[in-house]
């Protein structure tokens, strides 16, 4: 019996030495999931941070719990919904937060975040006949096939104005081609821990097997506001830079943020700064929002609402939601 024992005790020794020194060597496992598998599943592997601890993928990340610890009555409106507490790292509140929705504009919100990690703000961007969308309705800002942008001019015209074509060219410049960046987008999203999210456009709008959910929009967002860029963008009101179209002229791009709060005509919750966030409205997914706000000690909270009715119950939704963060 003792002899079974030892020999157990080094059986299990050997493991837990074999996946330090996977951790150690920066290994990782290929580890399948299914779309229905709870976020907490996935991507769970350790990582050894600079203070030689090891740490679980979702060491920093808000955990849902199943336990709401304040109120969620009062929207009726909003069919999916998230309240994510950046400093305590808890989910505050949700609803339907799993479920694969059309997220319209907030797409772009990803388009972002692998442009900023894989480009360079100065760098080139050109408009190409893949531009010019034709679906009634798509927000274009206009150039024409040769314009050429910075990264950083169209980083604002495409979070600000929420330029379709713009995002377009952002996947081609960035990516290579359009399917490339598709790909990284996929990419990105996955190695984020998104296990209820497929991409199949930069911008957004309606299409087959292009999909997402309120928590994996939380794990994006709470990505890309770790660049300094991307903050001070979505907290513009507005932006003006010139540009040199194709035919040598110069031209001035003029953009105003679509975000009532930040725009200023829908006041902020009392007690709270809404630094920016993204916007989006389709047909199929309804009036969104996604924000990053502080409280008045500063504290940091996201919040993000899909499938609104209206974009007044949209607004009025989110101001309930964040006056939730006082309770």
């Amino acid at each position: 019996m003792k002899r079974t024992s030892k020999i157990l005790s080094i059986a299990l020794c050997l493991c837990i030495i074999s996946s330090l020194l996977a951790a150690c060597s920066g290994s990782s496992y290929d580890m399948p999931y299914e779309r229905n598998m709870p976020t907490a599943a996935y991507n769970m592997n350790s990582s050894l941070t600079q203070d030689g601890t090891i740490k679980p993928f979702a060491y920093s990340l808000c955990i849902d719990d199943n336990t709401l610890y304040v109120s969620s009555e009062g929207f009726e409106t909003s069919h999916a919904y998230g309240l994510f507490d950046l400093n305590n790292k808890t989910v505050l509140t949700g609803e339907n937060m799993y479920e694969e929705l059309p997220p319209a504009s907030l797409t772009k919100v990803l388009t972002a975040l692998v442009a900023l990690k894989y480009g360079d703000l100065s760098s080139m961007v050109t408009i190409s006949d893949r531009c010019h969308i034709t679906e009634p309705g798509a927000q274009l800002y206009g150039f024409k096939t040769g314009d050429t942008i910075s990264l950083e001019q169209a980083l604002n015209v495409l979070l600000l104005y929420s330029a379709n074509d713009v995002a377009v060219a952002i996947a081609e410049t960035i990516g290579g081609d359009y399917d490339t960046f598709i790909q990284m987008m996929n990419d990105e999203a996955k190695a984020l821990g998104c296990t209820h999210s497929h991409f199949v456009n930069p911008h957004g709008l309606t299409a087959e097997d292009h999909y997402t959910c309120c928590y994996d929009l939380y794990l994006i967002f709470n990505q890309v506001i770790k660049y300094d860029a991307f903050r001070e963008i979505i907290a513009r009101t507005n932006y003006s830079s010139d540009y040199v179209d194709a035919a040598g002229n110069t031209q001035t791009i003029t953009v105003n943020s679509t975000n009532r709060f930040v725009n200023g005509s829908t006041a902020m919750p009392d007690g709270i700064t809404v630094v920016g966030g993204k916007t989006g409205t389709t047909a199929a997914a309804g009036n969104c929002l996604i924000l990053y706000a502080k409280d008045e000690q500063g504290n940091p909270y996201i919040s993000v609402i899909l499938n609104s009715s209206t974009r007044d119950d949209l607004y009025n939704d989110m101001t309930t939601l964040l006056e939730l963060t006082s309770k």
